[in-house]
């Protein structure tokens, strides 16, 4: 933290909303233009280079981890209109045999997370202990990860409050090592798409198809985001757009939340009832839920709505640069480096159920890669990374899945936090 260490605080602090918004918008177009630009940006994909930047910039002191611009703007109102625009490509009726690929691979993911939840459990135990830290503590932070990498954030933060790690350093030095791992996989992802050894061994008709879309001299992503028609008009309604599904999400939710329980679940009843708060309670349900449908069943007015795609992109590029910033590598190396290792092989084991249960099914090669990166990731990292590489048409199952998982994440973290005994 070069900055943090003269001044005694980041370069740009947390109160300057401005000076980090015009850093935020700085870097996202620069990774925008190399991704256009270069082949190799464009083959790593302007999102992870927007993900890569944060983390330099967090981590030499010139922003700030964590400011309400990040949470109250991004996370509070950049996402949640990102999707529904992003959405608005989503026609059932085309894509629904991808879906159904792609949520196998995400299943089998899944129980790939439970499996190395438990294998590094059983593997670092010992060195954790001697290192004075609680058997206990590690388990939740197995649970927390569970939750984390099959659903998202959201459930990491509820397995920290359900073990009562919330706030505390444990928790701090768990979701450094979530954020810079998720990074780092990225990476790997992107790679394997590219890679012969994984080529060789499994269709990939969507990488072809973007490949045969690349003009000469041009990149994939500057084909896919050439110029296109786009009035006034069009940018606001789907703004309004936007807007209007997310408050309709969020009174729904709000309907639904309450019957969610505080505790453990007593009866079948109750549990039912605590199923469908924690549902139908969550506005990304929701938004999921009446965007798609609006993609589906009035599909030839979705068609007229031109830009969409373009904002709602660029919202997701400022969310992953925001999801970049957290990942303060000192503070992992220096407080829990084996929180890193847990991570690491948590991350390692979905991605081989992933990739293993794609090749036995003989899926593609595309539903292996999100599918993976949607249980490490989230539904918004997924979708992003679809789109950044030309596949557009998996950006919608993505979402979909990814949404799936914040709703089972809590109930396998929390299996799993008691079954290793937190």
């Amino acid at each position: 933290m070069l900055f943090e260490t003269w001044l005694g605080h980041p370069l740009i602090q947390g109160e300057d909303v401005w000076g980090l918004l015009g850093v935020m918008c700085v870097c996202v177009a620069l990774a925008v233009w190399l991704e256009q630009r270069y082949r190799w940006a464009s083959r790593v994909s302007g999102s992870i280079i927007a993900m890569v930047l944060a983390m330099a910039l967090a981590n030499t002191g010139v922003i700030p981890t964590s400011c309400p611009l990040y949470d109250d703007v991004v996370w509070g109102i950049i996402v949640p209109m990102g999707i529904p625009l992003l959405l608005l490509q989503c026609n059932l009726k085309r894509i629904w045999r991808e879906a159904g690929r792609m949520l196998a691979v995400f299943l089998i993911g899944a129980a790939g997370t439970i499996a190395g939840a438990f294998l590094a459990f059983f593997a670092l135990r010992g060195p954790y202990a001697a290192a004075g830290g609680a058997v206990e503590e590690l388990a939740a932070v197995a649970s927390m990860m569970t939750g984390s990498y099959i659903g998202g954030s959201v459930n990491f933060s509820a397995m920290a409050l359900q073990h009562g790690l919330r706030g505390t350093r444990t928790a701090a030095a768990a979701t450094v090592a979530d954020n810079l791992l998720m990074a780092l996989y990225f990476f790997v992802l992107i790679a394997c798409s590219g890679l012969r050894f994984f080529r060789s061994r499994y269709r990939h008709p969507h990488i072809d198809a973007a490949e045969r879309g690349e003009r000469k001299g041009r990149t994939q992503a500057a084909a896919f985001w050439s110029r296109k028609d786009i009035s006034l008009l069009d940018i606001a309604l789907d703004l309004a757009y936007a807007a209007a599904v997310v408050w309709c999400s969020n009174l729904l939710a709000g309907i639904f939340s309450p019957l969610a329980l505080e505790g453990t679940a007593g009866s079948f009843q109750e549990a039912l009832s605590d199923f469908a708060g924690k549902f139908l309670g969550s506005p990304y349900v929701w938004i999921t839920t009446i965007s798609v449908a609006a993609a589906t069943l009035l599909d030839k007015q979705a068609e007229r709505l031109h830009g969409a795609q373009e904002l709602g992109t660029y919202f997701i590029y400022l969310f992953l640069f925001v999801i970049g910033v957290p990942a303060n590598i000192y503070t992992v190396l220096t407080e829990a480096p084996l929180f890193l290792v847990l991570t690491f092989i948590m991350v390692a084991v979905n991605m081989l159920f992933c990739f293993c249960g794609a090749r036995l099914l003989r899926f593609d090669l595309e539903d292996a890669v999100i599918a993976s990166n949607a249980n490490i990731g989230g539904p918004t990292t997924a979708a992003g990374m679809a789109i950044s590489q030309g596949w557009t048409q998996l950006a919608g199952p993505a979402m979909l899945v990814g949404v799936l998982g914040y709703v089972i994440g809590n109930y396998a973290g929390t299996v799993v936090g008691i079954l290793l005994g937190a």
